[in-house]
């Protein structure tokens, strides 16, 4: 039954790339990086109840558990070429892989990323992906790059898939006439859209970049942490949804844009001087990219009020172990 699943997801994701000499049926996949790159190498854990909730439909899961790991090429500058996935089901349910190697398959050939290998095995649903992508000698995004003075941006709008998660926790009827924000926020939690194209604009544009996974506040931080600086952030200018604001009033909805994780869009800063050269070429690509505050002396993210009043916050992020 084993080798049939890995069959079936193989059907599913095949993707002809000259870059794979070998790839799913051998002990292990023999691949070619082009001259002239540098390999960037991620791995995400997704744990049913954990990072998806019960009874998220199968392709829904697929395509997310790709998604968060070419987010994280996406804050590298990196362009993604190849994944390993480990499937642990507590059944071999093969409509669940169907319906998992589908959504996979989805987002993959979006990207022209091959499944090179992976593993199935018994236990809890537990799904680890391993991705593969190249980047220039040298130009690689990083979080320790900031410096006091540039600029902190942030691609699309925040707080949407806290607020989707929000919305499966407190259902309401179907008739409601706002279900269909509602479903727009669970579709953001859902099935994020990882930034691939602006992390490879940003490449020798950005003096530091990161997803944001865990809330803006922590993602954030780190960049802080590993620049060396601090951070001030305008709540007036953080960028929402209309569905966020359609559901929630300014203070859920502000507290959605901070700490609430899983939007996996961009946070990055950039010296003064290149700022208009980069908004203008995200614009291009059509990507929505707003200056949401500056990088300071000091350490730590600092969110002051639309009133100028420095904001208390009470939770930085979504931590594993917390």
């Amino acid at each position: 039954m084993e080798f049939d699943l890995i069959e079936l997801i193989r059907r599913h994701t095949a993707q002809p790339r000259d870059d794979v000499r070998l790839g799913i049926g051998d002990d292990a996949a023999v691949l070619a990086v082009p001259a002239g790159q540098e390999l960037a190498v991620a791995i995400d854990t997704l744990v049913d109840g954990v990072h998806f909730p019960h009874g998220t439909a199968a392709g829904d899961i697929g395509w997310k558990a790709l998604a968060v790991n070419l987010s994280d090429l996406a804050a590298m500058g990196a362009s993604p070429a190849w994944a390993l996935l480990a499937l642990t089901l507590p059944t071999p349910d093969v409509a669940f892989v169907e319906g998992f190697a589908e959504g996979f398959a989805r987002l993959a050939q979006l990207h022209r990323l091959a499944l090179v290998g992976g593993d199935t095995t018994r236990g809890p649903l537990c799904i680890s992906v391993v991705v593969h992508g190249f980047v220039p000698p040298g130009k690689a995004l990083t979080r320790a790059g900031a410096r006091a003075g540039d600029a902190v941006l942030v691609t699309g709008t925040l707080g949407d898939a806290a607020a989707g998660l929000h919305a499966l926790q407190h259902p309401w009827r179907d008739d409601d006439p706002r279900s269909n924000l509602r479903e727009f926020l669970i579709e953001r939690l859902n099935r994020p859209v990882p930034r691939l194209a602006a992390g490879a604009a940003l490449r020798g544009q950005a003096s530091a970049c990161a997803d944001i996974s865990d809330g803006l506040l922590a993602d954030l931080g780190h960049i802080c942490t590993a620049s060396g600086v601090g951070a001030e952030i305008e709540a007036a200018l953080l960028p929402r949804s209309s569905a966020l604001l359609g559901l929630h009033d300014e203070a859920a909805a502000l507290h959605f844009a901070l700490s609430g994780g899983d939007d996996y869009e961009l946070c990055f800063t950039v010296p003064a001087q290149r700022l208009a050269d980069v908004q203008a070429d995200l614009s291009r690509l059509g990507f929505g990219v707003t200056r949401i505050g500056r990088i300071v002396e000091g350490k730590g993210v600092r969110v002051r009020g639309a009133d100028g009043v420095w904001l208390t916050t009470d939770r930085s992020g979504w931590e594993h172990f917390a």
